[in-house]
């Protein structure tokens, strides 16, 4: 479904993505793990046509989408979310799903009436006339991920949709990424809550100073010595080693 190959991005004098390739399938979840400045939510930006590779290809269903607009590739039925999460505040959760439902909806009427069959999908049914500016971190969360799944998408990219929340809020929102999923939507996803990430994903990718690292699936990936010592410094997985031996 997806295909990246040699996908690469500079900033001033800042290799921020390096060469990357990387596939995800049709009904997978793929997750995208790495340090903090990895260059993860670059390489998300560069893959929805927020930034211009520098170098490389990005391939959508067997046509190149590399450098179009995020409106075009939107379209042809890849959708990102955002870190930070910024809803139309003044208008009610139902025209904020509405919203993205317009990208492929003429009618006013109909586009609500997706938003209310969303928000149905994602357990958000009584948040319908709220205010967005009145919702959680959880509910804006839930709303980020209505309003990307209202576009009519055939592969999500999730930038960290966990963050900020609490155990019980994180396992709420891995089951909604599970019925997006089986729904029929392919999910590539950023995140640093190591246990979602271990119980959602397929397969895995790390990235580190902008390369790829490692990848495969989630447990050998957990304990692969290269992994460990990009999360916690040089000579952690000798010393994690060492103290599983001496237990």
């Amino acid at each position: 479904m997806l295909k990246v190959r040699a996908l690469s991005k500079r900033f001033g004098g800042l290799d921020a993505v390096q060469a990357v390739d990387l596939d995800v399938e049709p009904g997978e979840i793929v997750s995208l793990i790495g340090p903090n400045g990895a260059g993860k939510t670059t390489v998300f930006a560069l893959i929805s046509g927020f930034l211009r590779p520098d170098n490389g290809q990005v391939i959508f269903e067997g046509s190149d989408i590399t450098g179009r607009r995020p409106h075009e590739i939107c379209r042809r039925g890849v959708v990102r979310t955002f870190q930070i999460v910024q809803p139309f505040a003044n208008l009610t959760v139902r025209d904020n799903i509405a919203v993205g439902a317009h990208t492929h909806i003429a009618s006013r009427t109909q586009a609500r009436k997706k938003a209310e069959e969303i928000a149905n999908q994602l357990g958000m049914t009584v948040m319908l006339d709220q205010p967005a500016g009145d919702l959680t971190i959880a509910g804006r969360k839930r709303l980020e991920l209505a309003r990307a799944l209202a576009t009519a998408p055939k592969l999500m990219l999730l930038d960290e949709v966990m963050a900020g929340l609490n155990a019980t809020e994180v396992d709420e929102i891995v089951d909604l990424v599970r019925n997006i999923r089986a729904s029929g939507v392919t999910i590539f996803i950023i995140e640093h809550v190591m246990q979602a990430v271990m119980k959602l994903s397929d397969r895995t990718y790390v990235l580190n100073e902008g390369k790829l690292i490692a990848d495969g699936e989630p447990d050998r990936i957990a304990s692969d010595p290269v992994v460990i010592e990009a999360y916690l410094g040089q000579g952690a997985a000798a010393r994690i080693a060492g103290g599983r031996s001496n237990a």
